[in-house]
């Protein structure tokens, strides 16, 4: 690993207005984290020691996230949008003094790989000042053309500055770009506003680098990773790249998705070998499925562990802080929150198990709640091993069933049942003999009397 030590700027001062959103752009979710957090994360994986974030004057929530996901970020405002260089530049103090690599990226081109950020950073070891990110299309109306000659990056010639030859090539600029940072801000401060809107431009520093005599360079990416995100459709297509890619790592790795198009997994899923996932699940944030582990169609799963063997579905949904242990099963139309589901625990049908503990090899029938909520504070259920919950039964927490303990069906439990005990909480049944006929026979006279 490289000891030269690095530094990012990331630009996300962008509003919502074309997301037609009162948040802003960069935190927009792609597989449940905001773009600005892949970022964050791609610099972080690259070896990016210090991160610059400068948001717009409305960004609050830009800054809230930057703190949460990178505690030691820097966060600076850029009051005026007034280009790139110039929001560069309001990050100032953050390159002073500079790092060895300095990586200027964009909070709103989530797909951005660590591996893509290491060539440019592999560049600058190569003795670059300046590397530039470029990507080829098969249609690049409207993206500033790369000119490269002898392996120098000579100019990004802006479309509509571009002659004739230089709209036929396909190699275009992707905005992000690398800089030595010895030299950082004496290229930025050259930068002036000789152009139509008066701004300062970042590219601009490419012609200043070559007036210097300096190396400068190009380093390619996919088109679809260096994608930018300004509207809801964009962030469609965005989460559709992201999904497609994890996916096929998923499959490569050794998982069975039967209907690979109708999984949506998350940026943090983990998925092991001989896992099976059938159609329609969706894996939020803080899933992990073990080798072995099934899930079947209709899923919901979030905050969740299936350990090895665990079998969920079809139509379960398990919330944050649930651990299905090695072959416990949930099944159709159950939901679990926050509850330790042991080893071969079974949650078979139509049940809802919250802030509780089951013990291995217990049986939940169907129709059985944990009541874990007066109103105003949560309790926990505690169910020991080997025990039998009957169906339709309410345990109302705070509430422990021992081991091997029985709870009759229907039984409302309020209080603790011993070990290996036997509870029943329900009416006594009586039966009345004749009394059905009877009450058809008034029924009927009374309704042909109406």
């Amino acid at each position: 690993m490289s000891t030269r030590s690095c530094q990012v700027v990331i630009l996300a001062a962008g509003e919502g207005t074309r997301m037609k959103s009162a948040l802003s752009k960069v935190m927009h979710p792609v597989a449940g984290l905001p773009m600005l957090g892949h970022v964050l994360r791609a610099a972080d994986a690259v070896g990016a020691s210090r991160a610059a974030v400068v948001k717009g004057p409305a960004g609050d929530d830009v800054a809230a996230l930057a703190k949460k996901l990178a505690p030691s970020a820097e966060v600076f405002t850029q009051v005026e949008r007034r280009g790139t260089a110039h929001a560069v530049l309001a990050a100032r103090a953050a390159l002073e003094p500079p790092a060895d690599d300095v990586i200027v990226l964009y909070g709103d081109t989530p797909l951005i790989r660590p591996e893509t950020l290491g060539k440019l950073r592999e560049a600058l070891e190569l003795g670059a000042a300046v590397a530039v990110l470029g990507f080829r299309t098969a249609n690049p109306t409207g993206y500033g053309r790369l000119l490269v000659e002898d392996g120098q990056l000579t100019a990004i010639r802006e479309e509509k500055d571009a002659s004739a030859w230089e709209r036929s090539l396909n190699l275009c600029n992707a905005g992000v770009m690398a800089f030595a940072g010895a030299g950082v801000l004496g290229l930025l401060d050259r930068i002036g506003t000789d152009n139509a809107k008066g701004e300062y431009y970042l590219t601009d520093a490419v012609a200043l680098a070559n007036a210097d005599g300096l190396k400068v360079v190009v380093v390619e990416a996919p088109e679809d990773e260096v994608r930018g995100v300004n509207t809801r459709e964009e962030l469609a297509i965005v989460e559709g790249i992201w999904q497609r890619a994890a996916r096929s790592t998923a499959m490569a790795n050794g998982a069975t998705l039967v209907a690979p198009e109708t999984v949506f997994l998350s940026f943090d899923t983990q998925i092991g070998r001989d896992v099976l996932v059938e159609p329609n699940v969706v894996c939020g944030p803080g899933v992990t499925l073990e080798d072995g582990a099934i899930v079947h169609a209709f899923c919901h799963l979030e905050g969740a562990i299936l350990r090895r063997g665990a079998t969920i579905g079809p139509f379960a949904r398990l919330r944050p802080g649930t651990v299905m242990g090695e072959k416990a099963k949930a099944g159709n139309f159950v939901e679990i929150k926050n509850a330790d589901i042991a080893a071969g625990a079974k949650v078979n049908h139509l049940s809802y198990i919250g802030d509780a503990t089951v013990g291995a090899d217990a049986n939940i029938g169907a129709g059985t709640i944990t009541c874990n909520y007066d109103g105003i504070r949560k309790y926990r259920t505690e169910i020991g091993a080997g025990a039998f919950v009957g169906s339709d039964s309410a345990l109302v927490a705070p509430v422990r069933i021992g081991e091997g303990a029985y709870v009759g069906s229907g039984s409302v439990i309020t209080e603790d049942v011993p070990d290996g005990a036997l509870a029943i909480a329900r009416g006594r049944q009586v039966n009345k003999e004749g009394w059905a006929a009877a009450f058809r026979a008034k029924a009927t006279a009374a309704k042909k009397a109406d």
